[in-house]
């Protein structure tokens, strides 16, 4: 992979802080590592390359946006930092993307080895061609809305991230452009075409490659076409949305307006086919009035690659990963009720290796129990055809008091929680949407059961969302616990949601914007005591992101002290461990594999009485000053000595950890001579199934801390 780019940063102290989104660009060039190494199957290689553009596109429709409006609305020194790390970005992007087009070359010689093809329009074969023709005329043209441009014309609003082609027509000798929108909302972006003659294998033609064999059928009547070609360009625009403070419409009425916006926002991004001529991308430019900080991305001559994560399904199964067996919890496939089984002990669920199942059954389980008399939640991200919300709806049928709270603002789901909240709400469950200013990220169902003539909280404290296809995609944690002190917290979070003006004490949970931050520096704090009074210090941090400051300088500190930091980071981390003096004692490791590392988890050395929490907050500004997020502690032993297990079965993947160095430079961890392959993912599933932990490798990356 190219070698990260060295950014110099105006009034900014390099020796601290990596700009996050620089560290986010890092990330996504290890999504790209996996779609670069050949052990990966052909087709899970050609979805990495999807996951690696879709994140790109919400990087410029958000990072970048903010970057851009930071220089719009700053002056003097602030201005300039902003407008050099904006430099800074196109420069990484810009490499990254020719390795991105390395890449693809390389995964379409693989699938060519695999007897998989993807041709273009000038490699169709003569049956092949009939075909597209045939296929065009029928089922592509209807579709399409080509929109011509003559002079004076009003330039037209193109929807954000959607793919077009910009055509360039030689008629009467004159150039004439068009713009058409290639329909892949409706239509599937890979066509599969007869084989060749004599030939054996699968062979797809790309959409936009088909209007390409057919474009002079488009303009057929309107123009004497004499050349046509066509070439790929998308835009993304600002994904902010803005919420005014009157009072005249109702939360979802602007949600709406505003999402309506959101498709008229400034461009952030415009990524055109490297080869379109110069002639054709500088009209483009001036009509659609893109300035000098709009980044202007030069590519290969396909765009949206994103669609290439619903690839199809086309075997042989070794031709995508192998998918690893879920680990079933004996105790709750037992005949006894689920609610048995939480009162008796914590339960710790850790998905996709544990069904989110369970989850369900829980829900469908107190949607029927007499003895249920309210149901609250949150709903931050839910699955399409969600079960979750069949269940809540099947407790109202039943006459269970439901409380729903609703995110409108969880980023591009928004349009589906609007939805949401109104089937909701004509359901008969009261919905509320939190409190202006301060999205709601918790994780938390709170289930109140009348036993033993009073009421009894059963809680579900959790790292992601209550959604049934992200729990097959993404690792996560979720605590079920009896423990009436939680509940009690649980139930002050969901009366903070409704009545805001009430401050509540929580005696065990950590709840952003309340008591998080002080808690985890106050935990910091005690290892540095320990570590200056010679006993043993460590703390091990395992989250999507850690870009705080404050947070980060405390670590340094922490460091200095001696206490030993083990940082398991999936995305952006702006501390630079292993800094000589500063951070000699931080390491840190990031892991991208199969499914994609989402758990927050939290461990505090605390002098051999280890305090363990999870839950939804990382460790940014926004979550533990700006969101409503919950820590929950975990007392369990059993559940104490499983998350402590995996958490040493990550820190010694020697497979698909890459070290998080100064410089980010995605090294992978070394396996040493001698040692075993260990695959964390791979190893955690067999270890959740047999209760055997596996023989760690030494690590060369941390020394054991010194014991007193």
């Amino acid at each position: 992979m190219t070698s990260p780019i060295q950014p110099r940063l105006a009034d900014l102290d390099e020796t601290l802080f990596m700009p996050r989104e620089l560290s986010w660009l890092r990330f996504n060039d290890r999504v790209l590592q996996e779609a670069a190494d050949p052990s990966v199957p052909e087709i899970q290689r050609l979805r990495y390359l999807g996951i690696f553009s879709n994140n790109l596109d919400e990087f410029f429709r958000v990072r970048v946006a903010e970057v851009r409006r930071l220089i719009s609305v700053s002056r003097g020194s602030t201005r300039q930092q902003a407008k050099d790390l904006l430099a800074a970005i196109q420069d990484s992007v810009v490499a990254s993307q020719r390795d991105f087009e390395r890449v693809y070359n390389e995964v379409m010689k693989a699938l060519q080895r695999r007897r998989i093809y993807m041709v273009n329009e000038r490699q169709l074969e003569p049956n092949q061609a009939e075909f597209v023709q045939q296929y065009f005329t029928s089922t592509i043209l209807p579709e399409l809305d080509p929109i011509l441009f003559y002079e004076g014309q009003s330039i037209p609003v193109l929807n954000d991230e959607s793919l077009y082609l910009a055509i360039d027509l030689v008629a009467e000798k004159r150039h004439t452009y068009a713009v058409v929108e290639v329909p892949t909302d409706r239509l599937n972006r890979f066509v599969e075409i007869p084989r060749r003659k004599g030939k054996s294998g699968r062979v797809f033609i790309a959409l936009d490659n088909a209007i390409r064999a057919c474009l002079p059928q488009m303009f057929r009547g309107i123009l004497s076409i004499e050349e046509a070609s066509a070439f790929c360009f998308k835009f993304s625009r600002d994904a902010e949305i803005e919420l005014d403070a009157g009072i005249t419409e109702s939360l979802i009425e602007k949600m709406a307006t505003s999402l309506k916006q959101r498709q008229r926002a400034d461009p952030v991004r415009f990524v055109y086919d490297g080869s379109m001529p110069r002639h054709l991308l500088d009209f483009l430019v001036a009509r659609f009035d893109l300035g000098k900080y709009d980044s202007l991305i030069p590519g290969g001559r396909y765009h949206n690659s994103k669609d290439f994560m619903s690839f199809p399904r086309i075997g042989p199964k070794y031709l995508e990963l192998k998918p690893l067996s879920p680990v079933r919890v004996p105790e709750l496939d037992a005949a006894n009720s689920i609610f048995e089984n939480i009162r008796e002990k914590d339960i710790l669920l850790y998905y996709p290796y544990h069904p989110f199942d369970y989850v369900i059954d829980l829900l469908k389980t107190a949607a029927l129990d007499p003895a249920v008399e309210s149901i609250r939640i949150c709903l931050y991200r839910v699955a399409s055809e969600s079960r979750v919300v069949d269940a809540l709806l099947n407790a109202v049928a039943n006459g269970k008091r439901v409380r729903a709270v609703v995110e409108l603002a969880a980023r591009f789901d928004e349009a589906a929680n609007i939805n949401w909240a109104q089937r909701l709400t004509e359901g008969g469950i009261e919905v509320i949407f939190g409190i202006p200013g301060l999205k709601v990220h918790s994780k938390l169902l709170l289930i109140e059961r009348r036993e033993q003539g009073g009421l009894r909280y059963y809680s579900h404290i959790g790292t992601g969302n209550f959604n049934e296809k992200t729990a097959r995609l993404y690792t996560d944690f979720t605590l079920l616990t009896y423990d009436q002190t939680i509940g009690e917290d649980v139930a002050n979070v969901f009366d903070f949601l409704k009545y805001t003006y009430k401050r509540p004490e929580y005696r065990l949970l950590l709840v952003s914007p309340h008591s998080t931050r002080p808690a985890i520096l106050d935990m910091i704090d005690t290892e540095i005591r320990n570590a200056r009074k010679g006993y043993r210090a460590a703390i091990t941090l395992k989250c999507n992101n850690l870009v705080d400051k404050q947070l980060s300088l405390k670590l340094y500190e922490a460091s200095e002290a001696g206490v030993e930091v083990r940082l398991i980071i999936r995305g952006m981390c702006s501390l630079l461990p292993g800094v000589p003096g500063r951070s000699d004692h931080i390491a840190g490791i990031s892991i991208v594999d199969r499914y994609l590392e989402h758990p927050r988890v939290y461990v505090f050395y605390n002098r051999g009485k280890p305090r363990y929490f999870l839950g939804s907050a990382d460790l940014m500004t926004r979550n533990l000053d700006f969101r409503v997020e919950v820590l929950v502690p975990i007392f369990d032993a059993g559940a104490q000595r499983v998350l402590q297990d995996v958490l040493d079965i990550q820190w010694h993947d020697n497979q698909k950890a890459r070290i998080i160095d100064p410089l980010q430079k995605n090294e992978f961890v070394t396996r040493r001579k001698k040692s075993a392959a260990l695959r964390s993912q791979e190893a955690i599933q067999r270890y959740l199934a047999t209760g055997k932990r596996p023989r760690y490798p030494r690590s060369n990356m941390l020394p054991a801390p010194k014991r007193r």
